[in-house]
């Protein structure tokens, strides 16, 4: 790894060159002062906002906006912001002298109309891993770069002159300077220098409290990333233990009896979670790296999004998730991409709910608050910025339609705490009507594909002579072209029918998310037998004798009535994990030649060796191949206790 600080010094000037709010930038300036230890710290910002400044700075971690009026040619009286904020390089050599009783000197000269610039920069992750002295030589280097103006060569000037007068009285400057003046500071350093001609102005600058929607907008850095560069300035605190509160509401059975769930509040939670990605994106003191700062905030909102709807982020999504931004940023001429990139990359490969909930902790940030001492102040991005972007959600919830007010459509909830513990007095359990249908119907679907992946497994190409058999197969025909013939197709309809259906959501080798095991039975002759696996009831208690589980697999049987316990069954003694007490269930009980097996791996060799002794064979089907969003729904069931629940489970359940 290369010594990432890099220094020019002149006279004694030791100078740090930097970029405005970059992360990496803000923690050289760190290292800087405690490298240099510096008599006096100058700072390239306009000597008449110094007051507001160290007040700005002295407020940290709430962040601060500064507002000066400049004028321009195009648009008289018009304001500029500048933010305040514990990433930006500027505000931490401020935030240092003043904890440090350093002597802070803004060297900047206030011009009227200054252009805005348009720098070709490097990621500033680069740093990171080829140290500063190979970027700035880099920047340098850029065929890109601006020309500087006639403020610009003023600026640069002032900012000279002013040097000159600080190293009369101090022996050790330190310089937080942007890049692309640095190098003409340093010649115009050696040159006698006058007092620029300026006209005279008057800058009342003025300090305001930034609103806390403000921050998940505008800031250099989001949110999530300026609060753990500010937990990683000091010690790092312990990691918090949330228990098992989530964001999803949930009541267990000992819950209720003493006396409902102790719900941690939203904002503490994800302050929890802020805290955890902290102490997990490298040791103690290290320089803080912005690619594990961002493999944290996706494993956090993984978290969160699995507390929320119940469902994982698979890790097909996550590689999926890596790889896209990965690409998206190199397309941008980035290293490491932004957070609209992220965001837009969430919500392609998961779904929107996921992109929603990495946005509300990625803007998350736990210090700003209402303050009493000066103004709260509400800015837009247009305010701040040029050129920034939008992204919309559109987050599966419950719809908020006319005759909801009424609560025809609105969940009940518990009037005192133990209630829902009085319908449970029934021993006998059975399923919910309404998702016994659906997932009936995407049974016979199961069996439909399956049907089609084995007539198409023993479908013949052969090129065409004298009949079309069942159609010009198009794909062999143009790999082929070569030849100049065509080749047509026969599809032959596999031997038997699909009797059993089994469907892998979780192989859960360790048993543990998925404990309770179940075989029931159907209640007339359109309904299957089923053996399944699933999360505790007891831990979900949605209604009075109302349970809601996740499956973690399920096995279809047809005809009913027929399926004994599968889980208490000695001769599948040898399985190593419940999907195979399934899959050899299922092999044992089907009447048809064919078995649908959906997982997200197919079964081990040894079961189609076992199939193929007994005449019976295996279809698998990888479940990345079906739709997310339908084996979601089907993955929730609900489990009554009496069928008199029935009547009224459509008042608990969602």
């Amino acid at each position: 790894m290369p010594k990432r600080l890099f220094l020019e010094n002149f006279g004694p000037v030791h100078a740090l060159p930097v970029i405005h709010y970059r992360m990496e930038f803000a923690w050289l300036v760190r290292q800087a002062v405690h490298q240099v230890k510096p008599d006096c710290i100058a700072i390239e910002l306009p000597a008449g906002i110094d007051l507001p400044f160290s007040r700005a700075v002295a407020r940290l971690p709430q962040i601060s906006a500064i507002r000066y009026p400049v004028e321009q040619s195009d648009k008289k009286d018009q304001a500029a912001w500048f933010l305040i904020e514990p990433s930006d390089p500027f505000a931490e050599a401020g935030r240092l002298a003043v904890d440090s009783g350093i002597p802070l000197n803004l060297i900047d000269a206030d011009t009227s109309d200054y252009p805005i610039h348009r720098d070709s920069l490097p990621d500033s992750y680069a740093v990171q891993r080829i140290g500063l002295a190979a970027y700035y030589r880099a920047y340098q280097d850029s065929p890109g770069l601006p020309v500087p103006c006639h403020e610009d060569l003023i600026r640069e000037q002032a900012m000279a002159l002013r040097l000159q007068q600080l190293g009369k009285r101090y022996m050790r400057i330190l310089l937080i300077c942007g890049m692309f003046h640095l190098q003409r500071i340093k010649e115009e350093f050696f040159k006698p220098q006058t007092l620029p001609m300026l006209l005279p102005r008057k800058i009342e600058a003025s300090l305001f409290n930034l609103h806390t929607d403000s921050c998940r907008e505008i800031l250099g850095e989001f949110p999530f990333l300026s609060a753990i560069y500010e937990h990683r300035r000091a010690p790092l605190p312990e990691e918090p233990d949330d228990g098992r509160s989530t964001l999803r509401k949930r009541f267990s059975a000992f819950e209720l009896i003493q006396g409902g769930k102790k719900e941690i509040p939203e904002e503490q939670l994800l302050d929890n979670a802020i805290l955890r990605a902290a102490r997990h994106c490298g040791h103690e003191g290290a320089f803080p790296d912005r690619q594990r700062i961002q493999f944290r905030l996706f494993m956090e909102s993984a978290r969160h999004y699995r507390q929320e709807t119940g469902e994982p982020v698979h890790h097909w999504q996550k590689r999926a998730f890596f790889r896209y931004v990965r690409n998206y940023a190199a397309v941008g001429g980035m290293l490491l991409p932004d957070l609209y990139q992220m965001l837009a990359s969430a919500r392609g490969c998961v779904d929107d709910n996921f992109a929603y909930a990495m946005h509300r902790l990625a803007s998350r940030y736990p210090w700003q608050k209402e303050n009493a001492e000066i103004p709260t102040i509400f800015l837009t991005p247009d305010d701040v910025w040029e050129g920034f972007r939008w992204i919309r959600f559109r987050p599966r919830e419950q719809r908020k339609k006319g005759l909801s007010q009424f609560g025809f459509m609105k969940r009940r909830k518990e009037k005192r705490p133990g209630e829902w513990l009085d319908g449970f007095d029934d021993p006998s359990i059975c399923s919910w009507p309404p998702e016994d249908i659906a997932i009936e119907r995407y049974g016979e679907f199961l069996k439909k594909k399956g049907t089609i992946l084995k007539a198409e497994e023993q479908a013949r190409v052969e090129p065409f002579t004298t009949s079309l058999l069942d159609g010009i197969d198009i794909r062999e025909t143009l790999r082929n072209l070569h030849e100049n013939r065509v080749y047509v197709r026969e599809t032959r309809r596999g031997r038997g029918d699909v009797g059993v259906v089994v469907v892998i959501f979780d192989e859960d080798h360790e048993n543990r998310k998925f404990p309770h095991m179940t075989t029931w039975l159907g209640e007339h002759d359109q309904e299957s037998d089923m053996a399944f696996y699933a999360t505790p009831p007891e831990e979900n208690i949605v209604g009075p004798g109302i349970c809601r589980c996740e499956y973690g697999g399920f096995m279809l049987s047809y005809p009913p009535r027929r399926l004994d316990d599968v889980w208490s069954d000695q001769d599948y003694r040898y399985a190593r994990s419940k999907s195979e007490v399934l899959l050899m269930a299922a092999l044992d009980y089907t009447r048809e030649k064919q078995v649908v097996y959906v997982a997200a791996r197919p079964p081990r060799s040894i079961f189609r060796q076992m199939a193929s002794r007994i005449g019976r064979s295996i279809i698998y089907i990888p479940i990345g191949s079906l739709s997310p969003v339908t084996l979601k729904k089907l993955r929730v069931m609900h489990i009554l206790h009496g069928r008199g629940k029935r009547e009224i489970a459509t008042d608990y359940i969602w």
